[in-house]
């Protein structure tokens, strides 16, 4: 494809963390984008298409956002494409996110619960809804307070709405204190410092447990 070969690559591999016959997982470095959005932007599935030319399935389970970096699934079929997507669907994916938050966090454990809808009015920001709201549950553990003014968190979501961690980490009924460097909902910086560290997942074909760890770079 001579789209590929004139693209220029932030990395020309991604790094792959785990990988067998039928999936890999990768770690998305932050800034890129999960699926192309223009058509020479440079995306992990782009990548991907070309490290498994062979491969007959759509490849991407499931996305980060472009300034998220961290760990996705990678399906090399489309049977196991289908089936990880179904375990997403159902909620049987467990994923722990790593994240810098602007301000002190003051419980040390605890869930938000705020339903989210797109703002029509401000795309592509999410906006907290009760009414049109789809739910969306974020569990949080503080991991450590640091000089005072940010916290170190871990999230684990228990549904995967669009940017749900950064709108949980900044609304005033969530936990008031915005993820740093995220330009929609808080402060610009140098990178959204969020990461998804974790994926624990049923193997499609073997029926193991698969725990997938990597961890942040802040």
């Amino acid at each position: 494809n001579p789209m590929l070969k004139r693209m220029q690559v932030p990395s020309k591999n991604l790094e792959i963390v785990y990988e067998d016959s039928w999936l890999s997982v990768i770690n998305k470095p932050a800034g890129m984008l999960s699926v192309p959005g223009k058509e020479d932007a440079v995306s992990v599935y782009s990548l991907m298409r070309g490290q498994y030319p062979e491969a007959d399935g759509p490849l991407t389970v499931h996305r980060l956002d472009m300034a998220t970096s961290g760990l996705m699934l990678i399906a090399k079929t489309k049977r196991v494409h289908q089936n990880l997507q179904a375990q997403f669907k159902n909620r049987l994916v467990r994923k722990r996110y790593v994240a810098l938050l602007e301000g002190v966090v003051p419980k040390d454990k605890g869930t938000v619960d705020l339903p989210l809808c797109l703002n029509p009015l401000d795309r592509p920001r999410q906006m907290v809804h009760t009414e049109h709201g789809k739910p969306a549950i974020t569990d949080y553990q503080v991991l450590e307070r640091l000089d005072g003014k940010r916290t170190r968190i871990a999230f684990y979501p228990r549904t995967g709405r669009t940017h749900q961690l950064r709108i949980h980490a900044a609304h005033p009924l969530g936990l008031h204190c915005p993820i740093i460097g995220d330009e929609l909902y808080g402060k610009k910086a140098k990178r959204l410092y969020l990461h998804a560290e974790y994926l624990e997942f049923t193997h499609p074909i073997t029926g193991e447990t698969v725990r997938i760890t990597k961890e942040a770079e802040f």
